[in-house]
Parts: structure tokens; sequence; C-alpha cells
């Protein structure tokens, strides 16, 4: 019997220091997947604001990546990776006179593309990538980048975030909301989302901003988050959007 009383009393105790370590918790900001519909209302009324502000902060907001086709933007977005926008465009401003249709990436020589884009970093996986993405464009799409983010994603290396770049900055379609690093970090501190997976940040994303402001919103995320709301200090004193955001995870 003490054994069973001694049971009791310590799941009591840890039930009562649950729940005072939940009553102390800071309450989380909901997520557009799962808030009641008074807090549904009240998330979109402020991504208007924030929104309205971001337009006016970013009236030309698109990638820093220079291209002029979206085959360029394709190849500059893959080269990208865990490389600066500055260096890219250094390494594809000769690269883009040399290749100017996928079939030139398919038929170019692996080891002198590799030595080109070498710069870039992990340049032998990119050149892989580049000319097994050029291959498919050549044998499914006629050469021509598609204009769907399911024939997009079709194509080796080529994920949402990659898709949704190309489609809204170089072909003007909303298909759906760029979810890179940037715009993981300051979607979260926003208390749009409490997700960690890109797929997921997307999907809360999509649900709270309109659709025609898909592509405005995703490519001004990421330059906000670029130079004003940055990973390690970001200038909340400086930000256009400080007193709408909760700074989630920002001490």
């Amino acid at each position: 019997m003490a054994k069973k009383r001694s049971t009791r009393a310590g799941r009591a105790t840890g039930t009562k220091t649950a729940a005072r370590a939940q009553k102390r918790a800071p309450r989380q900001q909901p997520q557009a997947a799962t808030a009641s519909a008074e807090e549904l209302k009240e998330l979109k009324k402020r991504v208007r604001t924030i929104i309205r502000r971001l337009k006016k902060a970013y009236p030309d907001a698109r990638p820093e990546l220079r291209f002029s086709n979206p085959l360029e933007l394709l190849v500059a977005t893959v080269l990208s990776a865990q490389c600066t926008d500055e260096r890219v465009n250094r390494v594809t401003e000769s690269l883009f006179k040399k290749y100017r249709s996928a079939e030139d990436y398919a038929k170019a020589d692996r080891k002198q593309l590799e030595e080109e884009i070498k710069p870039t970093g992990f340049y032998r996986r990119k050149a892989e990538l580049i000319q097994q993405m050029a291959r498919a464009l050549v044998e499914q799409f006629g050469g021509e980048v598609p204009r769907t983010i399911e024939e997009m994603t079709r194509l080796p290396g080529v994920g949402r975030k990659t898709a949704n770049v190309v489609l809204g900055a170089a072909m003007g379609v909303a298909s759906g909301i760029v979810v890179d690093t940037h715009v993981h970090r300051v979607a979260r501190r926003l208390g749009l989302t409490r997700q960690k997976d890109p797929d997921k940040i997307e999907q809360d994303l999509m649900q709270l901003v309109p659709r025609s402001e898909w592509i405005h919103f995703g490519m001004s995320l990421v330059l906000h988050g670029r130079y004003v709301c940055t990973a390690r200090k970001p200038k909340c004193d400086q930000c256009i959007l400080s007193d709408v955001c909760p700074k989630v995870g920002v001490k």
C-alpha cells in the first residue's frame, strides 16, 4: 500500500509541476494551419499590414541574381547554393555568354563546366545537377523551362524553393511562396508559422497571403531577412515591421 501511495503522490506532484511549467511557458503565436477562426482573422489582418509595408520598402523586390531569361535564373539558382549572389553573378557573367540553351549545358564537357563554376563551391555536384537538369529540359520539354511547379519539380535538383523563384521572378507565375533560410527565419519571428519544414511554412503562408501577393511577399521577405531581420543581430530598431512583430525567438 505504501508503494501505491508513493506512486500516486509522485504522479500528482509531477502533474502539478507540469501544470505550473505550462502556465509559466510563453504563449506561442498560432500558425495558420491550426489557428481558430478568430485567430486566423487577426493573423490575416496583421499580414495585410505587413504586405503594405513590404511593398513600400521593397517595391521592386526580385532576386539579386542576374539573369535575362528563365534558364539563366534556373542555372544561377542552382549555383547559389552555399554561395553568395555576388560571387554567382561574377561567374555567370561569362558563363551565360557561352551557354545560351539547355542543349549547350547538356553537351558541355563536364570537366570544363566544373572549372568554369568552381568559384561557387561544390562545383562537381553543381555541374552534375546542371547537366542532368539540362538533359531533362531537352528530352522532356523541348529545351524550354516549363511553366508549372509540377513540371518544374520533376527536374533533377529542383525543389519548390527553386521552382517558385524561377516561376515567380522570370515568368510571373504565382505557383507558391519562396521559402529560403531568410523567409524561414522572418516568418517564424513574425509569428506567421511555428513550422520548421520549408514546405509546411509555405503552406501556412499561402493560407495567410493572397495569391496575387505570393511572388512579391516571398521576394521581399528574402531581402528583409538578408538586410534587416538578420540571423544573429536583427535590426529591430530599424525595422518597418517592429510594431507588428511579436519577435518570436529574438532575445
